[in-house]
């Protein structure tokens, strides 16, 4: 595996499948020069998934025409009640493809106790993709996941039907609470492959000022890639390219990677400082202070993210990622789950803390991050037309 991987997410026509006969040449053909590009840079894994829209269909132009021991594909296919309906979709996605066999499989978004059900159940989806890869069809099967660390770590410590050779998963500088899954997995020889660090990772890709002076003189894409690959847990970092200039920041950070340490300690020190002079004591971990789960808290109110993305807010001016990621609460399914802070009651929400929280003081900074950020509900991107 290559440090970095071609995700393919942004450079497809449509989130919807549709046939080929309905993509644009121009939108093919940016898809090829996109792929063209990549596997010229080394970056020789191509990534995508049967939920990608036009994704595999466009990608079953492009990837037979180079020699097949020169790239390493996966796909992902999201996990159901019936495991058939699983082989059925991954076998479509073969011949969207137009390859014989994939590398690389994953069960797509295991992210709560149902989907991981689904999947490792005796006779379920895992079940049935050693049985596609006992076929010839695939590789080394993994899962993806933007679940809870508790459902990623009983994910990775499966181990009925020969468990999970990989996982991807999030990752990255400003959000590390998932290092747990991601020790684990070393310890048991799994491949880490680390999704969205771009976009899910701050739409880096946009960033703004205040950010772009504490990472200086890095690109902060260039600082979240040398963070990631500066842990050698850390197998790969996917790069969601939209396009074939997209890459650029992304090799630039190889530079680096013989002096990570040196290069990153001024930059970490600087945006430390910053999030402790933005961010009160009480309020700085988020995801360790005791706040209720979703599923508990009033309203499902998803705390732990709404006062996440506050911190970030205040500490690196990350308005534009915090619209997108608060108005998507409500919206995001399991993917994203929960609700935001629209229908905030103080007096329910102050039986729900623990003693050591003050609910006026958190219904305050809630009140702030709405202010500031909410607005028109925002869908996932699978969903937009």
């Amino acid at each position: 595996m290559p440090v970095f991987s071609c995700g393919g997410m942004r450079y497809q026509h449509k989130w919807q499948d549709e046939p080929l006969a309905d993509v644009p040449p121009d939108s093919q053909a940016n898809l090829e020069a996109t792929i063209r590009r990549s596997v010229e840079l080394g970056i020789n894994h191509i990534e995508t998934a049967r939920g990608y829209g036009s994704s595999e269909r466009q990608l079953g132009l492009v990837l037979p025409t180079f020699p097949r021991e020169s790239i390493i594909v996966q796909t992902k296919i999201g996990p159901c009640d019936d495991p058939a309906e699983f082989t059925k979709n991954f076998d479509e996605s073969l011949e969207r493809l137009r390859l014989v066999r994939v590398e690389l499989l994953a069960i797509h978004g295991i992210n709560d106790a149902a989907t991981l059900h689904q999947a490792v159940r005796p006779g379920g989806c895992l079940a049935a993709a050693r049985d596609i890869q006992k076929r010839g069809l695939a590789g080394h099967i993994g899962f993806s996941t933007h679940g809870p660390l508790e459902v990623i770590l009983d994910a990775i410590n499966h181990t009925g039907d020969g468990g999970f050779d990989y996982v991807n998963l999030h990752w990255y500088y400003i959000l590390q609470r998932n290092w747990p899954a991601i020790a684990r997995a070393t310890e048991l020889d799994m491949g880490v492959f680390i999704i969205s660090p771009t976009d899910k990772g701050g739409m880096l890709y946009d960033p703004p000022q205040q950010l772009v002076d504490l990472c200086a003189p890095l690109h902060p894409i260039v600082f979240n890639d040398l963070f990631c690959l500066s842990h050698p847990q850390v197998h790969t970092l996917s790069i969601g390219a939209a396009r074939p200039t997209d890459f650029d920041p992304h090799v630039e950070t190889l530079r680096y990677l013989d002096r990570a340490d040196e290069v990153l300690a001024p930059i970490l020190q600087r945006l430390r400082d910053a999030y402790e002079s933005a961010v009160e004591p009480p309020f700085r971990d988020p995801y360790g202070i005791g706040l209720p789960e979703w599923q508990q808290a009033p309203g499902e109110m998803n705390l732990q993210v709404m006062l996440w993305l506050r911190n970030l807010l205040r500490a690196y001016d990350l308005g534009k990622y915090a619209k997108m990621r608060y108005n998507l609460l409500g919206n995001g399914g399991h993917w994203f789950p929960g609700k935001n802070a629209a229908e905030l009651d103080e007096s329910a929400l102050a039986g729900a803390l623990p003693g050591d929280i003050d609910p006026a003081t958190l219904a305050s900074a809630l009140r702030e991050l709405h202010a500031a950020v909410g607005g028109e509900a925002v869908e996932r991107l699978s969903k937009k037309q």
